[in-house]
């Protein structure tokens, strides 16, 4: 660990005698979040809400990759990848549970390097991805016709100013209001599985043409062998976000025993909403028909392509559904960039709290940044491609993470302990490095696009930040601690 003791932070007060990583007595004062704002109930609502606008569009655009039967081996595959991954993370949480999350697990097993690339690759995960959504909410304004306005900038403002509004309000009203959106999109989830299933045909899932010249294709593989592959990325949509989890930890009630809890009941709500989901809207309306719309669910619901009742129900619970999510990641996005900063990985300004401790700055620059990419680009597909880059990244890192800890801290406390140990974060760590690969088999362009921001960030933390690190910050102190004990122990 490099840090640099003469130097005040910037942002902080001038004349305030520094101390170890150039941080002034009051470093930490001046970046306090509010404890013990959630329980688990609300952890859980926000690991739910983190993905579920994925359930309402977007992962359908697998079944062009895969077909049906690609796309369910993908998403099969993708749900074991984010069960051993969150497994690992319970475990990982319980031991540090800091505001870092991954960032945090990694810096204390790979290092410096290891905590900013996995807190890299998350940030442009949360950063992408609400600015995504925000699109894709226009898009929804736009088709249900609310105030006759037209995806566009205006929106997109809107979507940013009004929920960061509430995220500067306070952390507690924040999770209330998503865990209240949340709810209405899960009930509508719910709703949707009773009504298509009611339209069910098994000869509806496999109506997608098949490709002959495709190796291994069949009428369930259309697209062959290399099509599950293709659908790995859309299979993440189902669960994409749920490990943003620990990020509250700092803000939890008891998290060593709140964190695990909340994280597993997200993902088991989670698996039953895809299987319902995905069998429900291919097998009312058929693959085909749903392969490409921007709204499946709404699709599946509409044989003649005439609105129903329940459709339009599904259409207005699809906005709450992408607003939830919306919400969410805003938040995510905003603690992984004050934990970062907060340890002078990043500037240190950007992790300063307001008087209601919220992180203003690490909510408003990220908000800023997505809502400029959202107005110059309209293209939210490829926004969250970029974003499932980094994801993948930092999957694999968190997994390795596990490994290592397990391996040179066996010794550690662990209030929870991941089931299969280390056999169950080497699934992970395996199925993450496929779907990173996968990522190219997508967008070439968004992949290169992530590499390039990725690049930008390592070479500003080589040049500049790894010599000015704070000791003082919660992730650096674990590490200074463990390094002691090893010290000792080899003394």
């Amino acid at each position: 660990m490099t840090v640099n003791p003469a130097r005040p932070a910037p942002g902080d007060s001038p004349g305030t005698p520094p101390e170890a990583g150039g941080a002034p007595d009051d470093y930490l004062e001046r970046r306090a979040l509010r404890r013990g704002s959630a329980g688990w109930l609300l952890l859980t609502g926000l690991g739910v809400a983190y993905v579920v606008s994925g359930d309402f569009s977007g992962w359908n655009f697998g079944l062009a990759e895969g077909g049906f039967g690609g796309l369910a081996i993908a998403m099969v595959l993708m749900g074991i990848m984010y069960g051993c991954m969150v497994f690992s993370l319970a475990e990982l949480s319980s031991v540090l549970p800091t505001a870092g999350g991954g960032y945090g697990f990694a810096r204390r097993a790979l290092g410096p390097w290891g905590g900013f690339l996995t807190g890299t690759a998350i940030l442009i995960e949360y950063v992408l991805a609400p600015a995504a959504i925000s699109i894709f909410i226009g898009d929804y304004v736009e088709s249900l016709g609310l105030f006759g306005l037209t995806s566009g900038w205006p929106v997109y403002l809107f979507c940013f100013v009004v929920f960061i509004g509430i995220h500067l309000w306070g952390v507690g009203e924040a999770l209330r209001f998503s865990f209240v959106v949340t709810g209405i999109a899960v009930t509508a989830l719910l709703i949707f599985a009773v009504g298509a299933f009611t339209r069910f045909d098994a000869a509806n899932l496999n109506d997608i043409p098949v490709d002959a010249s495709a190796f291994g294709s069949n009428s369930w593989l259309p697209m062959g062998l290399l099509g599950i592959w293709a659908a790995f990325p859309f299979g993440m949509w189902f669960f994409l976000g749920v490990e943003g989890v620990p990020l509250a930890a700092e803000e939890t009630r008891e998290p060593a025993r709140t964190l695990p809890k909340a994280i597993r009941w997200s993902m088991a709500i989670l698996v039953v909403l895809a299987l319902l989901t995905f069998f429900a809207s291919a097998g009312s309306r058929g693959a085909a028909a749903i392969q490409d719309a921007g709204n499946p669910l709404v699709e599946a619901l509409q044989p003649d392509g005439e609105p129903t009742t329940l459709s339009r129900i599904i259409n207005y619970a699809g906005l709450a559904g992408l607003v939830a999510s919306f919400f969410s990641l805003i938040y995510a996005g905003s603690r992984q960039l004050f934990a970062l900063s907060r340890a002078g990985y990043l500037p240190r300004f950007l992790s300063l709290t307001s008087r209601r401790k919220a992180p203003y700055l690490g909510l408003l620059v990220p908000g800023a940044i997505g809502f400029g990419l959202a107005a110059a680009t309209g293209d939210g597909a490829r926004m969250l491609n970029v974003a499932v880059f980094g994801a993948t990244i930092s999957y694999a890192l968190m997994s390795l993470s596990h490994i290592v800890l397990r391996r040179r801290e066996p010794e550690l406390h662990r209030p929870y302990r991941t089931p299969g140990g280390i056999a169950t974060s080497s699934v992970a760590l395996t199925l993450a490095c496929a779907a990173l690969v996968a990522t190219f088999l997508v967008d070439v362009v968004a992949a290169v696009i992530a590499l390039v921001v990725y690049g930008v960030a390592v070479a500003y933390f080589g040049f500049y930040s790894r010599h000015h690190l704070v000791a003082k910050a919660p992730e650096e102190e674990f590490a200074a601690l463990a390094a002691a004990e090893a010290e000792l122990d080899r003394g």
